[in-house]
């Protein structure tokens, strides 16, 4: 009986393995598989296509960022004039010692509001008012400038919207007008009011910025900073001079360039924005405030004012 049951199992076992259709199904198997998964990539492939397109679509609306993530674009709505009024006078009301008052703010907000779009604002100094520059260029590309690299590299951590970059003063507020005598005698040469500061060797000049620096056509420029309250303190006439060569040698955009002075009353300040912003382009002015209105020249003019004698020296050209 036992081999007999072996014989049939056999039988059965034979007869399972001829009649079972492996072959066939395997093939069959592999050829649904190869179709999932070629028809997997397809849609893969499509699904990436429409997120690209719609990813372009997307970036192309948003403002370009400028600078490392400091800056932006042309577009977006101005803020609404409630919210810039709100922000002046919460920064007009603070505690800080070194705060503007409402009366400076506003028409270095005034303007602010009503530059086009992208507005390009180059501030000297990182102040109590840095964040407020910020927000009320909200739609346009703000670079801050200060000599302290240690606050400018802090505050760009604490603020990572913020782009602050460093650089060396080497001038003294004591100098100053042995600084300026140097500039009339070298204004043909180095120190001349249209150049790319990048490439020139004017002590006035400052030449260290970041390159992209000097190929932006700033709208506006804020001296407010660095400190001049003590002879060897570096004065403002390097960034004075700075503004002053900036807004005449610009390639583009608008041909007008606001250039506010603070800390107006410290009377080197004054003599400096006379000399290389001149007082026939100052537009408004308060003890603490000065506003020019530069507009660019052409490259081979030689004079910052029109009023300006040119010193002739053996250096000139």
């Amino acid at each position: 009986m036992k081999n007999n049951n072996n014989n049939t199992n056999n039988n059965n076992n034979t007869k399972l393995i001829l009649l079972h259709p492996y072959i066939l199904k395997q093939g069959n198997s592999n050829r649904l598989w190869l179709l999932a998964f070629v028809s997997f990539f397809t849609v893969a492939f499509l699904l990436a296509l429409i997120y690209t397109r719609d990813s372009t679509a997307a970036a192309a609306a948003i403002p370009t960022a400028g600078f490392g993530g400091g800056g932006g674009g042309g577009g977006g709505s101005p803020l609404p004039t409630t919210v810039i009024n709100t922000l002046l006078h919460y920064a007009s009301r603070s505690n800080d010692t070194f705060k503007m008052s409402f009366g400076e703010l506003k028409p270095i907000a005034d303007v602010l509001r009503k530059c086009s779009p992208p507005c390009n604002l180059l501030v000297f100094g990182l102040t109590h008012e840095t964040l407020l520059w910020k927000a009320l260029n909200h739609n346009g590309r703000t670079v801050f400038i200060d000599e302290n690299r240690y606050y400018a590299a802090y505050y760009e951590q604490l603020h990572p919207e913020i782009d602050a970059y460093d650089v060396q003063y080497t001038t003294k507020a004591s100098e100053t007008r042995e600084l300026i005598a140097l500039a009339r005698d070298q204004i043909r040469n180095e120190c001349r009011p249209v150049q790319n500061l990048l490439f020139s060797d004017c002590r006035l000049g400052l030449n260290d910025l970041p390159n992209h620096v000097y190929d932006v056509d700033w709208d506006v420029i804020l001296v407010d900073g660095p400190r001049g309250d003590w002879a060897d303190a570096p004065g403002r006439i390097q960034p004075i001079f700075t503004a002053g060569v900036l807004a005449r040698s610009k390639k583009g955009g608008n041909p007008k360039t606001h250039v506010f002075v603070h800390d107006f009353r410290k009377g080197l300040e004054r003599v400096c924005g006379d000399e290389f912003l001149c007082r026939e382009n100052l537009v408004e002015s308060s003890d603490l405030l000065g506003h020019y209105v530069v507009e660019r020249m052409d490259q081979n003019s030689f004079q910052f004012c029109r009023n300006q004698t040119v010193v002739s020296t053996s250096n000139s050209s």
